[in-house]
């Protein structure tokens, strides 16, 4: 039997690693409107979420949203939305993403209690289905399936 790597590679899907963190979540490298920062890959996530403190860092335009959002012991927070934003994971990218801001200081305190460095967001379930996305959990990778192929 073909292993995973070949048979998503000969679907023209992406490979993609991961790190494994010591609060044993999944962390990720991308890069929003072209800056890269530290993300959470986050199943459970139903947005990609970026924290409100990087606003400027990524270069966001920020609306009000009547979003609320909820995770990690935090409910009710209020958010604001970004529209219309360029995201790259490894060679994966997409445009006009939607993106939720929300204060992650609740996140990055439990992460750094636990010797994890902060994160500037969490990479969530709508770029994992838009992607089309394949989690390896043993090789510490993700796979994410390119433009243009079916």
């Amino acid at each position: 039997m073909s292993s995973l790597k070949k048979f998503l590679k000969k679907k023209n899907y992406l490979k993609v690693p991961l790190v494994l963190t010591a609060t044993n979540h999944f962390e990720i490298v991308a890069k929003i409107n072209g800056i890269a920062g530290r993300f959470i890959l986050d199943t459970g996530a139903s947005n990609t979420c970026v924290g409100l403190d990087k606003i400027e860092f990524f270069n966001l335009v920020s609306k009000e949203s009547k979003i609320k959002a909820a995770g990690a012991g935090a409910t009710n927070m209020e958010t604001l939305i970004s529209s219309k934003n360029n995201i790259e994971i490894g060679r994966w990218n997409a445009k006009k993403l939607k993106i939720v801001l929300f204060d992650l200081k609740h996140v990055n305190e439990a992460l750094t209690t636990h010797k994890a460095f902060p994160v500037d967001g969490i990479i969530g379930a709508d770029v994992l289905k838009k992607s089309k996305a394949v989690i390896d959990y043993k090789s510490s990778c993700v796979y994410f399936k390119q433009k243009g192929s079916k």
